[in-house]
């Protein structure tokens, strides 16, 4: 026997065959490819994968004993590595779009409240991981290479591989880009009520450890990376605490809200 839906459902009457469902995410993905290429495409002319390489390896090359520089142990890897950081430079500058696309996908199956809480976390998530890359970029390699180069030995020239040295990049860029987005799983976690904030406060010493234990795991073996990444997990830790105060009390159901007022009054 069929139900009705009720009226106040705001999603009554929207759902969509399978098969549409279907389409459309292929027609979002075909378009989020086509942003990453577009810009891949640009970016091949301007500035070319030779001056991303450069603008990739500058800050190796800036600690680099004088006449020293990076060397390919492959064939190919003079072709591969610039066109892998072409490619990774295209779907970072084309991120907004892809995560717009997503955005777009599921917000026809939420309610308005809900979309209170997903579409600023999705600019939030991606803004964070941008700043986490920048600053991995512009502060932590120099003080890793320094370190590295000024505690190696003077009859040891470096020469480090560039294959290497792209995973390298890789690793610590996604470390941080991730360590970054602490705030956005404080805030999903305490908005699902897997925990709660007054949890959350009481963890902090737990998450203090955890972060230098991470912190020591992903980083190379110096001080100055490691409280690089570390301190700044704290302080996000704190930031996404105070942030889930606002989203949850901002992002509730229309019942909740009214079964809160009720309450308080």
């Amino acid at each position: 026997m069929s139900q009705n839906p009720s009226p106040d459902d705001e999603l009554a009457g929207t759902e969509q065959p399978f098969v549409q469902h279907l389409m459309e995410l292929r027609d979002r993905l075909v378009k989020s490819i086509v942003a990453v290429g577009v810009v891949a495409a640009v970016l091949f002319f301007f500035p070319g994968p030779g001056a991303l390489y450069d603008l990739m390896a500058a800050p190796l090359v800036a600690h680099l004993p004088k006449g020293a520089t990076l060397i390919a142990t492959s064939v190919i890897s003079p072709f591969m590595v610039p066109l892998k950081i072409l490619l990774m430079s295209a779907f970072m500058i084309a991120l907004p779009v892809v995560l717009w696309q997503v955005w777009g996908f599921i917000a026809p199956g939420l309610y308005q409240h809900e979309k209170r809480l997903v579409l600023p976390l999705v600019i939030s998530s991606t803004v964070l991981f941008l700043v986490g890359v920048a600053f991995c970029y512009f502060f932590v390699f120099g003080k890793v290479f320094a370190f590295i180069q000024g505690f190696a030995p003077k009859s040891i020239t470096a020469a480090p591989d560039i294959e290497a040295y792209l995973s390298f990049v890789l690793t610590m860029f996604i470390a941080f880009g991730l360590a970054f987005e602490v705030p956005i799983v404080v805030i999903v976690l305490a908005r699902l009520g897997i925990v709660s904030v007054a949890q959350l406060k009481r963890y902090r010493g737990y998450f203090i450890v955890v972060a230098f234990i991470v912190a020591a795991v992903v980083t190379p073996p110096d001080v100055v990376s490691q409280l690089a990444l570390a301190i700044p997990m704290v302080l996000l830790y704190e930031m996404g605490i105070w942030a889930a105060q606002v989203f949850i009390r901002h992002t509730k159901a229309p019942e909740d809200a009214e079964e809160s007022a009720s309450a308080s009054s």
